[in-house]
């Protein structure tokens, strides 16, 4: 074969290769015998179990799933000639060569060779110096009961600690008592670590007091979801078929933090697969109304923190997972610029839109913890090597913030919304009307469905994914089965669309230092995480509302009892601009004089 042969025969295979991307299950439903490939192995024959091979009616069939419309010459050179050649000739090596990828070893950590970068050529992006620096306040004398010194901040924690009101020993008992009294009802902790945490509290009380003190963070106890890997102790991903997974070593997420210094208590529940507050073991329930889930993805950390069963807790998002249960449980929820945190060793979802962050009673906490977690990996193909500053001390009277007046109309906005907009108004920034231009969001939305079918690929194919609790129409298995109806061709072009749409949000953000909107109503959810930018979901005040579902799950426990539940307000900035929206953040947190409220738990 010469090269102008191969070059063609290899383009033919990926014209195939595009087709089956998004049609394989498709031709399965229309050939006849056809019922799905191997369902014993994840790789195999993917022709097993079929009496014809693919026809031009099969392809003719096909072409409506994806708004094509071939001649029967142009499916016949698809084909490579009549079906009785083609079936000895492309089709015969493009399968092959499917059924030779499925065979190869390729664990849910490998990411793709193609990675996302938030950073658009031709802006510039000035660097930071890696600096904390706290709002200068008064920390009062530390409480005589358990629960108050449990619903504290991290900063006056770890003031009693510097100043020897308490030891990392003593608050981590409080905690683990706690666990052990509201775990259950909350269920919120796949697993609780006492042994791990008592020896790492007793060693930050060495070292403490002998001056080795590693960090704002040393001798702070904190819950962390249960997709990022600790050595020798389960990492469940909440998901039935994987309860029984043991990490060989720690995510990078929970070494940088036993590097810090800060004391594991557990392992927090997620929604199976990072979706919802249903993990295999139960329902993750709201401390402000346990007969309600606790959104998710990042449930049992919300959950957990909102509880007060942990000083802060560590949650990722990849399309909400930290903003919902941050507004459910009434935190401040940080979910940062894409790359700036490691996710080596944590579950993959979709590459291209995992982020993780931290869960805080209060804003300014989460500047302590985002402050030890930035920095770049090399273990994580999309880690980018971008400093984080936050100055609690400064003025602010120098930024603007912007917001969009459509958000904030009819009759379906909170009180609350509204009220956060009176009040951020009277912290000394420049409030700025600004118009977010139509972008065609669900129009770029194609990488979560493809990642993530891709990254539990073998689920689908084992037929595995029937040990998912969540079976209805819109849990994960039915998803996984719906991407592989996506084309290869269609995937690029949303991705190239989603480049567009990054310029388009670029220059949205650029008109203002920080943007306040509703939590959710408005595309900024969607649009914020498939371009980059963060964003700090607040509680914004109360409301009385009877229990809700989630994802019209059926164990939510939903009456018409009223009760008193927190509600958000979010925060965004332009990419690497967390110092400032933590700023505004906690600026706002004081103006509402609400974040020290706390849940009733009996």
């Amino acid at each position: 074969m010469n090269n102008e042969d191969t070059l063609l025969l290899n383009r033919r295979r990926i014209l195939y290769a595009a087709l089956m991307g998004g049609s394989g299950a498709a031709l399965a439903a229309c050939t006849p015998g056809g019922d799905s490939p191997d369902a014993d192995l994840p790789g195999g024959d993917i022709w097993a179990g079929f009496d014809e091979r693919i026809t031009e009616r099969t392809l003719a069939e096909a072409e409506k799933l994806f708004g094509l419309q071939f001649s029967e010459a142009e499916r016949q050179q698809i084909l490579g000639g009549p079906i009785e050649e083609a079936a000895d000739g492309f089709f015969a090596e493009q399968v092959k060569s499917l059924n030779n990828r499925r065979d190869q070893n390729m664990p849910n950590s490998l990411a793709p060779a193609m990675k996302f970068d938030p950073r658009l050529p031709g802006v510039s992006y000035p660097n930071q110096a890696n600096s904390v620096a706290l709002f200068a306040e008064e920390i009062a004398p530390i409480p005589t009961d358990a629960e108050s010194i449990a619903f504290a901040s991290v900063k006056q924690q770890a003031r009693w600690m510097t100043t020897g009101q308490i030891s990392s020993r003593e608050l981590t008992e409080i905690y683990l008592a706690r666990i052990e009294q509201y775990g259950g009802l909350l269920e919120c902790f796949v697993t609780v670590t006492p042994e791990l945490a008592r020896v790492q509290a007793d060693q930050a009380d060495r070292e403490r007091a002998t001056g080795q003190v590693r960090g704002p963070l040393h001798g702070i106890p904190y819950g962390v979801k249960d997709l990022l890997d600790t050595r020798d102790i389960l990492t469940t991903w909440g998901a039935t078929p994987y309860k029984d997974r043991v990490a060989n070593s720690d995510g990078a997420v929970v070494r940088i933090l036993r590097d810090a210094g800060a004391v594991l208590l557990g392992k927090t529940t997620l929604g199976a697969l990072a979706w919802g507050d249903v993990w295999f073991g139960g329902e993750t329930r709201n401390p402000w109304n346990p007969k309600e889930g606790a959104s998710g993805s990042s449930a049992g950390s919300g959950s957990a923190t909102a509880a007060g069963l942990c000083s802060f807790g560590i949650g990722t998002e990849t399309l909400g997972s930290i903003v919902s249960p941050a507004d459910r449980n009434g935190l401040a929820g940080l979910r940062p610029t894409f790359g700036r945190v490691s996710r080596a060793g944590a579950m993959a979802l979709c590459w291209s839109l995992d982020k993780i962050g931290p869960l805080c009673r209060y804003v300014e906490d989460s500047a302590i913890v985002l402050g030890v977690l930035n920095g770049f990996d090399v273990d994580d193909a999309s880690s980018i090597d971008m400093g984080f500053a936050y100055d609690g001390r400064q003025s602010i009277t120098d930024l603007t913030v912007g917001y969009d007046p459509d958000w904030f109309a009819g009759e379906d906005v909170r009180s609350t919304d509204h009220a956060a907009l009176e009040a951020i108004a009277s912290i000394g920034v420049t409030l700025q009307e600004i118009s977010l231009p139509d972008l065609p969001v669900d129009e770029i939305m194609a990488p979560l469905s493809a990642e993530s079918a891709a990254a539990f690929e073998e689920l689908t194919l084992s037929n595995r994914d029937d040990e998912l609790r969540r079976q209805i129409d819109n849990a994960w298995p039915n998803s996984f089965r719906q991407a592989r109806y996506f084309s290869a061709v269609d995937y690029v072009q949303a991705d190239r669309l989603r480049r567009s749409v990054m310029q388009q949000t670029q220059e949205f953000f650029s008109q203002v230092d920080v943007i306040i909107g509703p939590s959710f109503g408005t595309p900024m959810l969607s649009l914020t995480n498939f371009t980059g930018q963060p964003c700090l979901a607040m509680r914004a005040g109360f409301e009385e509302i009877t229990p809700r579902s989630l994802f019209n799950h059926p164990e939510n426990d939903t009456d018409e009892t009223l009760h008193r539940i927190p509600r958000s307000v979010s925060l965004w900035s332009n990419l690497y601009q967390e110092g400032k929206l933590l700023q505004v953040g906690r600026a706002l947190e004081v103006e509402l004089g609400i974040a020290n409220e706390r849940p009733t738990l009996t």
